[in-house]
């Protein structure tokens, strides 16, 4: 399998695509203005505690405060670490209002919602995450081969004690650490242990609120996190950035500096692999499936749902089987989907009825293994009793649509628009009140050209009417700044 890393880099905004032969399967975006902080340290205070949630809110200078959970606060032993065995305290005995909190972002701030935040402290490297205050090492549960996870955490054990400081906390391999040769893994013990060092530093004689610790750019950060050993090229359109990552790689990871290449040509690399397309299409919540069906996809605050349609496809032999031709198809575009636009939460697909339960199973395991490709974590429940596919996905930053869109100005987020009769309606609704009100000889209509259009003509007949009943004459005014659904009744 062919995968290659872009990035294209402006100084207003940073964009990385994750191809997998030929196709965009992954997009992270990132913005001057608006980047994320999941994996920042700050320094806070405590605003507010909810003892009926279990929670605080935690002032840590961003534009709203920061949520925390009582499971999220770390008890500590008399040595200053986590007690992992301790049950959750009432959030009322561990937390107060004024107090001080150094905390991590686990979650961008999305939609209304505040970051959510830990103090579960840890800082990464290039295959380790330190926690400072855990006495633990363990393996990400992406290595599955038994064999590799004991060679690393001996790898790990051994270069703890080797070392002549013992650090305090623990460590966790990372899934990019598979393979990875003994001293390359072990560097990062020495270098998470002195950052860690700096950090402690820091939080002492930092001000409330502030920033103790920020993760690398972008650019940066795709070198640590996603370029795996199966990556062939990672291509960069600027000559700055390409120069930067060369130097990062050769100190961090040179294993992986002959893979950086830049791509000078006058052609947008984005453009050069058909990226800007795709993600337009992400936008879109009707995706088109090759077989001639298609899927419905609606994202909302509380869940996504997705609505799987035979569409144009009316197969060969029987409706069972041009069913569960889609519905496979479907179960493939699906999981490309959520991990293009990155979304997140509780997930409930509607595939088409299947009668053959050897069929569900199929599209079910179809699924799942298209899933096993997504960098989150991923939970699939199975089909319920009304035939719907439940699942959850982890959120930790905005989905893509959640970056690049806002809720329209003239629906307001619902998606549609109250037809012109509609609006006709409650303008003689509100004329009838108005007409109560002021005694008046006229009354004029602002609207949109297409309200004033269906007044004029489809209902004319019930605007003489009206005009009768009231004793006035109705005026009309077409106001080209006006959408659909505004208007205004002016007694004159």
């Amino acid at each position: 399998m062919s995968e290659e890393l872009l990035i294209n880099f402006a100084p207003t905004e940073t964009r990385v695509a994750l191809i997998e032969n030929g196709v965009l399967q992954e997009v992270y975006i990132e913005r001057t203005q608006s980047k994320g902080f999941v994996g920042y340290i700050f320094k806070g205070k405590v605003v507010r505690v909810l003892p009926g949630m279990q929670a605080a809110f935690v002032n840590i200078g961003l534009e709203r405060a920061g949520f925390i959970h009582a499971a999220d606060i770390a008890p500590l032993d008399e040595n200053g670490m986590e007690d992992r065995n301790a049950q959750v305290p009432d959030i009322r005995d561990i937390v107060h209002e004024g107090q001080t909190l150094t905390v991590q972002v686990t979650k961008d701030a999305i939609g209304t919602k505040g970051a959510r935040l830990t103090t579960h402290l840890s800082v990464s490297g290039r295959y380790l995450v330190y926690m400072p205050q855990t006495e633990h090492i363990g393996i990400s549960t992406r290595i599955e081969d038994e064999g590799e996870r004991e060679r690393l955490r001996n790898l790990v054990e051994k270069g703890v004690e080797d070392l002549q400081e013992k650090p305090d906390g623990g460590f966790i391999v990372r899934t990019v650490a598979e393979g990875a040769q003994e001293e390359d893994l072990i560097s990062d013990i020495p270098f998470l242990q002195k950052m860690w060092a700096d950090l402690a530093q820091q939080i002492k004689s930092a001000r409330v609120p502030s920033i103790i610790y920020q993760d690398l750019p972008l650019f940066m950060r795709t070198l640590r996190d996603l370029v795996k050993p199966h990556i062939e090229k990672v291509r960069v359109d600027s000559r700055e950035v390409h120069g930067k990552m060369i130097e990062f790689s050769k100190q961090y990871a040179p294993e992986i500096a002959g893979k950086i290449e830049h791509y000078p040509g006058e052609r947008p690399l984005f453009d050069l692999y058909g990226v800007e397309d795709e993600i337009q299409k992400a936008l879109s919540t009707k995706v088109p499936l090759k077989s001639g069906g298609y899927l419905l996809v609606e994202q909302t605050e509380a869940m996504t749902t997705i609505d799987v349609n035979t569409g144009g496809f009316v197969g060969h032999r029987n409706l069972e089987e041009t069913i569960y031709k889609t519905n496979l198809e479907a179960a493939s575009a699906i999981a490309r989907q959520l991990r293009l636009r990155n979304i997140g939460g509780i997930i409930v697909v509607d595939f088409i009825d299947m009668k053959e339960q050897e069929n569900q199973r199929q599209v079910l395991r179809t699924l799942e293994k298209a899933m096993e490709k997504d960098h989150a974590k991923t939970t699939i429940t199975g089909v319920s009793e009304l035939g719907l596919v439940e699942m959850t996905r982890k959120r930790t930053r905005e989905s893509l649509g959640q970056i690049m869109c806002e809720p329209c100005p003239v629906c307001d987020g619902r998606g549609s628009l109250k037809s012109a009769q509609t609006i006709c309606y409650e303008i003689f609704r509100e004329i009838l009140r108005e007409a109560r009100t002021y005694d008046t000889p006229k009354i004029l209509v602002l609207a949109s050209q297409l309200v004033v259009d269906c007044l004029l003509d489809e209902e004319s007949a019930n605007v003489a009417d009206l005009e009768m009943f009231i004793g006035r004459e109705i005026q009309f005014q077409v106001e080209t700044i006006y959408n659909q659904e505004q208007y205004d009744i002016i007694p004159i």
